[in-house]
C-alpha cells in the first residue's frame, strides 16, 4: 500500500514537469512548430538564411522581446553554427550563413527580460 501510495505522489509531482512541453507537434499561429520555453512559446518560422522565433504567451498573444536574448544552435550534418538572435517586437530574429536545410536540428536558447532561462529543441519544417 505504501508502495503504491510512493508511487502516485511521484507522478502527481512530476504532472507539471511533463506538462511544460505539452505542444509536441502542435504549429503555431505562423504555421510553424512550437515549444515552451522559459514561461512563454516559442514558435519558429523558416526562410531561406532567416530564423524567427515568434514569442506568444499562454493565451497565444505576442510578447515584446525587448529585452530579451537569445541564440539558435543549428546543427545539419556535422555542420554545427551558433547564430545570435536580435530580439524585434514579437520576435527574435537571427540569419544563418546559409538556407537552412529541412530537418536541420535548432536548439533555441534565451533569456527573458524578467531573467527566466531555457531552451527549447526544434526540427526545420
Amino acid at each position: 500500500m505504501l508502495k503504491c501510495l510512493l508511487v502516485a505522489c511521484s507522478l502527481f509531482a512530476a504532472a507539471p514537469a511533463l506538462a511544460q512541453h505539452a505542444h509536441g507537434a502542435q504549429k503555431g499561429p505562423n504555421g510553424g512548430p512550437m515549444e515552451d520555453i522559459a514561461g512563454v512559446h516559442a514558435e519558429l518560422v523558416v526562410a531561406g538564411e532567416s530564423l524567427t522565433f515568434h514569442v506568444l504567451d499562454e493565451a497565444g498573444k505576442p510578447v515584446d522581446t525587448t529585452g530579451f536574448t537569445g541564440s539558435a544552435m543549428l546543427v545539419s550534418g556535422p555542420d554545427r553554427k551558433t547564430i545570435q538572435l536580435a530580439a524585434g517586437g514579437p520576435a527574435l530574429v537571427g540569419k544563418a550563413p546559409a538556407p537552412v536545410a529541412k530537418g536541420s536540428a535548432i536548439t533555441l536558447l534565451i533569456r527573458t527580460a524578467a531573467g527566466k532561462s531555457g531552451q527549447a529543441k526544434f526540427t526545420a519544417p
